[in-house]
C-alpha cells in the first residue's frame, strides 16, 4: 500500500504543461495595497477557468494552541476584511472566539499562484449576517438551517431527517433568522503573494501593514 502510494506521488505532475499558464510578475509594478492585487489576481483566475477560485483554507488554532485547516468560502473583501461564514457554535466559531486570529490561504494552480494572509478576526454586526446568509441559495439557508455543525452525529438518517426540515423550512419561509449564523472578517496584518517560476524562481511578495498604509518586500523561495 504504500509503495502504491509513493509511486502515485512521483507520477503526479505540478504546473503541467497544457494546464498551468506561469505568469510573469513584477513586484515592482504592484500595487500599494494588498486587496487590488488580490482582487486582479482573483479575477484572472475566474477568467482563465480556474475551478471555484473563491474557496480558501481556512486555518485556525484551538483553546490548547493546536492547529487546525478547513476548505470554506470567501464571502467578501474590502476595507474591513476577507469575510467568511459559520455558526458561532462549530469548531472553528469556537476556536475563533478562544483565540480570534487565523490565516488563509488561496491556491490557483491555472496560473502558479498562491496567496496567504494572516491577521486577527472579529465578528460582523449581525445584520450583516443575516443578509450575507439570506443573499445566498435556497440550499445555503438550508445547511445553516440543519445546524449541529461539527457535533456527533447519530446516523446518517438523522441527518437525512433534519436537512429535510430544513429544506422545507428555506423554502417556505427564506427570511427565517439563523441565529448562531455569523459572519466573520479577518483584517490581514500581512499577506504575501506567490507566483510560481518554471525554473523554480518563484517571486515571493510580502506586504506587511505598517500602521493604516503598507510595507512590501521580497522573499526568498
Amino acid at each position: 500500500m504504500a509503495q502504491d502510494l509513493h509511486e502515485l506521488l512521483r507520477s503526479l505532475r505540478v504546473w503541467a504543461p497544457g494546464v498551468t499558464e506561469l505568469r510573469p510578475f513584477d513586484p515592482d509594478a504592484a500595487p500599494a495595497e494588498p486587496l487590488a492585487l488580490f482582487t486582479a489576481w482573483l479575477a484572472e483566475a475566474a477568467a482563465a477557468g480556474q475551478p471555484e477560485p473563491h474557496t480558501m483554507s481556512l486555518a485556525t488554532t484551538d483553546e490548547d494552541g493546536l492547529p487546525d485547516v478547513r476548505t470554506v468560502m470567501l464571502h467578501g473583501a474590502d476595507a474591513d476584511g476577507w469575510a467568511f461564514a459559520t455558526h458561532a457554535t462549530s469548531r472553528k466559531g469556537r476556536q475563533l472566539a478562544a483565540r480570534p486570529y487565523a490565516a488563509l490561504g488561496f491556491y490557483w494552480p491555472v496560473h502558479g499562484r498562491q496567496i496567504r494572509l494572516r491577521g486577527p478576526v472579529e465578528q460582523a454586526p449581525p445584520g450583516a449576517a443575516r443578509a450575507d446568509l439570506h443573499a445566498r441559495t435556497t440550499g445555503a439557508l438550508a445547511a445553516a438551517l440543519t445546524g449541529h455543525q461539527s457535533e456527533p452525529l447519530p446516523s446518517l438518517e438523522t441527518l437525512h431527517r433534519a436537512s429535510e426540515a430544513a429544506w422545507d423550512l428555506a423554502r417556505t419561509a427564506p427570511e427565517t433568522k439563523v441565529p448562531s449564523w455569523t459572519l466573520y472578517r479577518m483584517r490581514p496584518d500581512e499577506a504575501e503573494f506567490f507566483q510560481g517560476d518554471e525554473r523554480r524562481r518563484h517571486v515571493r511578495l510580502v506586504y506587511r501593514r505598517d500602521g493604516e498604509g503598507w510595507v512590501k518586500g521580497l522573499l526568498w523561495p
